[in-house]
């Protein structure tokens, strides 16, 4: 081979290898690793539990039991239309999360579920759950139960709740992480104070991704 065509080859592979790299970082998907994701705030069950017994009804009054889990990866945020602070704010982040899904597109935007649990079900009726939960997203549900049923729910997913007498009210005392359900209707982690929207997304793309 002549030193021209040698350095012509050369010139093509280094444009190659140039290329090549260039379209991985476009096109791949940006992952956090398992130390980063802990830093953040994150934590991944070294493995993730089965859920049953989910005995609860949606804002439509369709059952939201283990089958709805399935092909979803679902964030729960335990909390109640009353609250005042946590509640609306985290509700508030997970939307962002999903609009920025839907906004790049592809299966992550379709595989996102956000889900609010009522720990209020005395006060949240399903049509002011329902209304709460979308004005988030048209498509987050609303779930409530019996207080039984849910705290079988919550327990299951490491939360918990309890009433707090308020004056000639009350108000709830509830956990304040959100809970991450895997496709396989897994409980697979959850996400602590504070929440940030990019910190979920980018967590949430990892899990996808390393499923």
């Amino acid at each position: 081979m002549s030193p021209i065509a040698r350095s012509v080859l050369l010139c093509v592979v280094f444009i190659t290898a140039v290329l090549s790299m260039f379209v991985y970082s476009f096109t791949r998907v940006p992952q956090l690793s398992e130390e980063e994701l802990r830093d953040k705030g994150v934590f991944v069950l070294p493995r993730p539990r089965d859920l049953a017994g989910i005995e609860l009804l949606d804002q439509n009054g369709a059952a939201f039991d283990r089958e709805r889990l399935n092909g979803k990866w679902t964030f729960v945020f335990f909390g109640f239309t009353h609250c005042p602070d946590i509640c609306p704010t985290s509700m508030s982040v997970l939307g962002q999360v999903e609009a920025e899904l839907r906004k790049r597109g592809g299966d992550l935007a379709e595989q996102f579920q956000g889900v609010l649990v009522s720990v209020d079900p005395e006060r949240d009726t399903q049509e002011l759950l329902g209304a709460y939960a979308e004005a988030f997203s048209p498509r987050f549900l609303g779930v409530r139960g019996t207080l039984e049923a849910t705290a079988v729910f919550a327990q299951q997913l490491n939360s918990s709740f309890g009433k707090v007498p308020e004056g000639d009210s009350y108000t709830m005392d509830h956990t304040g992480h959100i809970s991450i359900i895997n496709p396989l209707g897994h409980y697979h982690g959850f996400i602590k104070l504070p929440h940030d929207p990019e910190t979920i997304r980018l967590a949430y793309q990892t899990l996808a991704v390393n499923f």
